[in-house]
C-alpha cells in the first residue's frame, strides 16, 4: 500500500512506497502525520512534482468501496484512441452504520410514544411533518455524508484531480454515438449486465433450485415463456446448467413438487423487493450532486460497465476492486494490494442509561467523556509486561472510569488492560480501522 505524503506546509504530494517512507522516517526527514490511512509529513520539502490522481467510489448499501488510482493515459498512434491504465495506490472499504441509525431512531420513537401516552393525553395527529423535495432518511443521509467526508479527507491527503462513481447513466450511449436512437439507445451496449448483477445479489449467487454456489449460473424463467411467462425480473432467477436443463419448459410448481418448502421460498423471494438496491438507488443522485459540488470533474458509470471491466481484466469481486473498475479502464496495474477496512462507529451517544431488552435500566454511563487522557475510540498501543494479557495490543480502546480498558484488536477484544500500559497513537475520529490481506485469487 502506498504511503500518503504531505509537504512542510501540509499540502499533498505524490504518495510514495513503504520503503521510501521508512527511509525518510529513519533519516529524520519526515514525521508521522496520521496513522490511518498512514501519512507522513516532510520536514524540509515544500514543492514537488505531482501527477493526476483519480478517486473512485463504488457506493453500496452497507459498504462503499474506495480506490485511489494513478492514471496513465496513452494515445494509439494508428486509431488516435485514448487508453486509460489505472494503477491503484490505496484500496479501502468503508462500512456504514445506517442500520444502527435506523434502529436507534425506531427505539427513540417508541420511547417518545410511551411518554406521550403516559404523562398526559394527546390527540392523535398525522401529516404534521413537512419534508422538502429530495429528502432522505437519516440512515440514507449517513451514507452520503460518510462518502463525502472521506472524499474531503483524501483530497487533503493526496492530490486528487478527478472523481469517478458507479451510477446508471444511459446518456453515455448518445455521447459515444450521436446517431443512436430507438431501442438500441434504450438497451445500450451493456444490455444484460445490469439485470444479471441484480439477480446475483437477489439470489445470493447460487442456484435457486439446488443451492449450489461457485458454479456458472444461467438466467432462468420461473414460469416458462412457453406457458405465458414474461421477462420481468420478478419472473427471473438463476440456475445451474443441470437444473436448468432438467426443469426445461416445466412449471416451477411441477418441477419442485417434491420440495414444497423450497418452492415456497422461491415464490416468496421472487416477488420480494431488494431493499439494498432501493437504498443505493435513492442515494445515487444525492451523492453525485455532492461530488459535483467539489468542483472536480466527475465521471459517472453504470454497474454493468464495472462488471464488464472486472471480467475483462480477471479481477475478483470485492467492494474496493469494484471501485477500481468503475468508469473507463483499459488496463489495470497491480491490484493485489492490502485493503484498509474502515468502519463507521460514531462519536458516542448522549444517552446516559443502558437498557435491557425490556426497556428497564441496567447501568449508567458517566458524563465525563475522557478518563486518564483517553476516550472511547482512540487508537492505542498497550504493552502489557505480565499477566494473562501479556504482549503488545494495538486497536480501538473503550475506556472506563476505574482505569481498566478494553481494546478492540483484529484478533478480538482484549479486556481489563490498565491505562498505565496504554500509549496514544491516534485520536478518535468516529471510525475504526484494520488492514486486510490482499485478494490473490479470483472468486468463482
Amino acid at each position: 500500500m502506498a504511503v500518503l505524503v504531505l509537504n512542510k506546509q501540509g499540502k499533498p504530494l505524490m504518495p510514495c512506497s513503504e520503503k521510501r517512507a521508512r527511509l525518510l522516517l529513519e533519516r529524520g526527514r519526515a514525521v508521522v502525520h496520521r496513522q490511518m490511512p498512514f501519512t507522513i509529513r516532510l520536514k524540509h520539502r515544500i514543492d514537488g512534482a505531482v501527477q493526476p490522481l483519480r478517486l473512485k467510489l463504488d457506493p453500496g448499501s452497507r459498504i462503499t468501496g474506495l480506490a485511489l488510482v494513478r492514471e496513465v493515459e496513452t494515445v494509439d498512434v494508428e486509431t488516435g484512441e485514448v487508453r486509460r491504465e489505472a494503477h491503484p495506490l490505496l484500496l479501502a472499504e468503508l462500512q456504514q452504520r445506517g442500520a444502527s441509525i435506523r434502529d436507534a431512531l425506531t427505539q427513540r420513537a417508541a420511547f417518545r410514544r410511551r411518554r406521550r401516552s403516559q404523562l398526559r393525553y394527546r390527540a392523535a395527529r398525522f401529516l404534521n411533518r413537512t419534508r422538502p423535495k429530495g429528502w432522505l432518511a437519516p440512515s440514507l443521509r449517513h451514507r452520503v455524508a460518510t462518502a463525502q467526508a472521506w472524499v474531503t479527507r483524501l483530497r487533503r491527503l493526496a492530490p486528487v484531480t478527478a472523481l469517478s462513481m458507479e451510477s446508471v447513466r444511459f446518456d453515455m450511449q448518445q455521447l459515444l454515438n450521436p446517431e443512436i436512437s430507438g431501442v438500441e439507445y434504450q438497451q445500450g451496449a451493456l444490455l444484460g449486465y445490469e439485470v444479471r448483477e441484480y439477480l446475483l445479489e437477489k439470489w445470493g449467487r447460487q442456484c435457486a433450485y439446488c443451492g449450489t454456489g461457485n458454479v456458472p449460473l444461467q438466467v432462468e424463467h420461473i414460469q416458462p415463456k412457453a406457458k405465458g411467462g414474461s421477462n420481468r425480473v420478478s419472473n427471473l432467477t438463476l440456475a445451474c446448467r443441470q437444473c436448468n436443463e432438467k426443469k426445461g419448459k416445466r412449471d416451477v410448481r411441477d418441477f419442485l413438487a417434491h420440495a414444497p418448502q423450497r418452492l415456497a421460498r422461491i415464490l416468496v423471494q421472487a416477488t420480494a423487493p431488494l431493499r439494498d438496491a432501493a437504498a443505493v438507488n435513492s442515494t445515487r443522485r444525492a451523492l453525485y450532486r455532492v461530488l459535483a459540488a467539489t468542483g472536480l470533474p466527475v465521471e459517472a458509470s453504470s454497474g454493468g460497465r464495472t462488471k464488464y471491466n472486472r471480467h475483462l481484466h480477471h479481477i475478483p469481486k470485492t467492494h474496493c476492486l469494484d471501485a477500481l473498475c468503475v468508469g473507463q479502464v483499459d488496463a489495470v496495474g497491480r491490484w493485489q494490494r492490502p485493503v484498509l477496512a474502515i468502519k463507521a462507529c460514531g462519536r458516542g451517544s448522549y444517552q446516559r442509561t443502558l437498557l435491557d431488552k425490556y426497556g428497564f435500566p441496567r447501568g449508567y454511563l458517566t458524563r465525563q467523556k475522557r478518563h486518564f487522557g483517553f476516550q472511547t475510540g482512540d487508537r492505542v498501543r498497550a504493552i502489557v509486561p505480565s499477566g494473562k494479557n501479556v504482549g503488545t495490543h494495538v486497536g480501538r480502546v473503550a475506556v472506563r472510569s476505574r482505569g481498566s480498558f478494553n481494546i478492540q484488536t483484529p484478533a478480538g477484544v482484549v479486556q481489563d488492560i490498565s491505562h498505565r500500559h496504554c500509549s496514544l497513537i491516534q485520536r478518535a475520529d468516529g471510525y475504526g480501522y484494520c488492514h486486510q490481506p490482499a485478494v490473490r485469487e479470483r472468486n468463482a
